[in-house]
């Protein structure tokens, strides 16, 4: 029981320092985490859609093909109709993914003005006598860039990996409908 506790009271204090994390770094740190959320909601989608979805209608498309009794132009038309149907299921969902990383950077350049404003607030009342006030502006200036950094190399990969995967897919279905 006591082993089980002291895992509560880790997660409880883990949950008490992002929270302190996140409000060092004011509400830009928040936009970032909606945005964060959003992202990785999207790039599960694209792995779900990729791994599930897209199968079983490329599956689909094959039966479709072997049963097809056209001309050799009319099967080339199908043909291409059904890879640009492919690449449109497949690549233009990242099209929101790519706009949300390149807003990341972004917003961490506003959270680095937000937090030079607090440093300006602080020497303007005090003057450079409060230290401490302005390590708190310098902390929430710098905070926000880091994180928005972060999220935009991690969603780069990302985005990179989905993008590969898609071209395989779409590669692998261009091989299976081809005329024999």
């Amino acid at each position: 029981m006591t082993d089980f506790h002291t895992h509560w009271l880790r997660l409880v204090d883990s949950g008490y320092a992002l929270l302190d994390f996140m409000a060092a770094g004011g509400m830009v740190m928040w936009a970032l985490a909606a945005l964060c959320v959003v992202y990785w909601t999207l790039v599960f989608e694209r792995l779900w859609f990729m791994r599930r979805v897209f199968p079983r209608w490329v599956e689909e498309r094959r039966a479709a093909w072997h049963r097809l009794e056209l001309s050799h132009s009319r099967q080339r038309a199908v043909r291409s109709a059904w890879l640009a149907q492919a690449q449109q299921q497949l690549t233009m969902p990242l099209r929101l993914s790519k706009t949300l990383v390149a807003m990341y950077p972004l917003l961490g350049l506003l959270g680095t003005v937000t937090g030079m404003i607090a440093v300006f607030d602080v020497l303007a009342l005090n003057g450079t006598g409060n230290p401490r006030g302005m390590a708190a502006g310098v902390w929430q200036a710098t905070l926000p860039t880091m994180a928005g950094m972060v999220l935009a190399i991690t969603g780069l990969f990302s985005l990179a990996r989905l993008e590969r995967n898609a071209r395989q897919a779409l590669d692998r279905l261009a091989d299976q409908l081809r005329h024999d």
